[in-house]
């Protein structure tokens, strides 16, 4: 307990969007997110990584790792390629 201080409210926490997901422990898409980490540390143009965003993404979903979604929800246009 701290004297003088404001005292504590209770804290209106809100789960993430998509809800939580299990960590790669066993680094089933762990190929995938290194490429896609070095693109994005190599390129000024993000969006020349977007391609290895999608094929990590639905790695993680075919694995079970995050809750399959419909690409369009993730941020991905039509015109995106397929993993």
């Amino acid at each position: 307990m701290s004297f003088g201080g404001p005292k504590h409210s209770p804290l209106n926490n809100a789960p993430p969007d998509r809800g939580s997901f299990p960590l790669d422990h066993f680094g089933e898409c762990k190929t995938q997110m290194l490429k896609y980490i070095e693109c994005i540390k190599s390129e000024s143009d993000h969006s020349n990584c977007r391609e290895l965003s999608k094929v990590y993404l639905d790695c993680r979903m075919r694995k079970n790792l995050m809750d399959k979604a419909d690409f369009k929800e993730l941020g991905f246009l039509d015109e995106d390629k397929n993993p």
